[in-house]
């Protein structure tokens, strides 16, 4: 296991948001769903990437809050740009959102 020092962690932004949109990612290399994810007021929309697609399908995914780092840096795939990175748990019948268990406002940080 690797140690990180408390100071990394803070420097991580990781909010609640809502899952506004999602569609299927017909150029990607592996199966994944384009999602457009509602942060709240302060940060507004950002768009992610997610190989989430075992799991979960694209109309159950409307309205649900997940759990993201909004800080990362943008990331280009295929031609798609992933504005953040949605968390999950590598489970062995696919990837498992991290979601709060009951509901939080858009754009509040976890921590």
């Amino acid at each position: 296991m690797k140690y990180v020092k408390y100071e990394q962690l803070v420097d991580i932004d990781i909010r609640v948001g809502a899952i506004l949109s999602a569609e299927t990612f017909e150029k990607a290399i592996k199966p994944a769903y384009k999602l457009v994810i509602d942060f709240g007021e302060e940060i507004g929309e950002l768009k992610s990437s997610a190989q989430i697609t075992e799991q979960y399908r694209v109309n159950d995914l409307i309205n649900k809050q997940v759990v993201a780092v909004i800080n990362f840096p943008k990331r280009q795939i295929a031609n798609f740009m992933s504005e953040c990175l949605v968390l999950g748990i590598y489970h062995e019948r696919g990837v498992v959102l991290l979601r709060p268990d009951k509901q939080c406002m858009n754009g509040e940080k976890v921590g």
